[in-house]
């Protein structure tokens, strides 16, 4: 005997409602187009259940829009837009200060990507000096990771969004230091930009003995959502305009 069409939908309702859409859509995080298709379904069915059973369409239509967007993340670009909009980073290197040898060292310095006409080239340029964190550690072991997230121009908390949270997206850099040579056709116009970013740089060179560096990018990871950072090479970060 065929069960009423009626019955059916609210047996189809009834099994839906013993599932939370949001642990629906973790479980078939790996078949992304298919959590959005069925999402999708799931969501007009419960939409008329009762609120006391405690299920938010709003928040389950939520969760679906962000699992639309993170399908169209550029990752290399994410990474490119980070590093363009931060005046500063955070720097790690492997101390060589006596009281934390061999320690992971955080330090912060002043960056540029500039080119001389404000124009983006990804290429991360900096001042350092040896008498301070980096300087040293570089020398000794030239390994150093570079942070920049969205947080540092506050989006993030415009957005409402707490810094630790993937979708407050970061990235880390990773290379070497490469002490760029003053005779070098592309020093002046580096130090140029630089120095246009940061003026208090010409008081630095002046009188605490810094010098020009730049990143030579190794590796790159970009955290912009759930589920994880996502690899993305050198060449595919330098080919992105901005």
């Amino acid at each position: 005997m065929l069960m009423p069409l009626k019955t059916i939908a609210n047996s189809v309702s009834l099994e839906i409602s013993l599932y939370p859409v949001t642990s629906f859509l973790t479980a078939m995080y790996n078949s992304q187009y298919i959590v959005v298709i069925w999402a999708t379904i799931a969501v007009s069915l419960i939409s008329s259940l009762p609120s006391s059973q405690g299920y938010s369409p709003r928040e389950d239509a939520r969760v679906i829009a962000e699992y639309k967007r993170e399908l169209e993340l550029n990752h290399a670009k994410i990474a490119r837009q980070l590093v363009h909009q931060a005046n500063w980073a955070s720097v790690g290197s492997i101390s060589t200060n006596k009281i934390v040898e061999n320690y992971p060292m955080v330090n912060i310095v002043a960056i540029d990507d500039n080119d001389v006409h404000g124009n983006s080239t990804g290429k991360i340029r900096f001042l350092l000096t040896d008498l301070d964190f980096t300087g040293p550690d570089w020398q000794k072991n030239n390994k150093v990771t570079f942070t920049f997230t969205d947080e540092q121009t506050l989006n993030c908390q415009k957005a409402g969004k707490d810094p630790m949270e993937p979708t407050c997206a970061r990235t880390m850099l990773s290379g070497q230091v490469k002490k760029m040579v003053e005779d070098d056709a592309s020093y002046k116009p580096a130090l140029d930009a630089f120095l246009k970013r940061h003026p208090a740089g010409t008081n630095w060179l002046k009188f605490h003995t810094f010098y020009l560096c730049e990143l030579v990018i190794k590796n790159i990871f970009v955290l912009d959502f759930y589920g994880g950072p996502h690899e993305v090479s050198a060449s595919d970060y330098y080919a992105i305009t901005i």
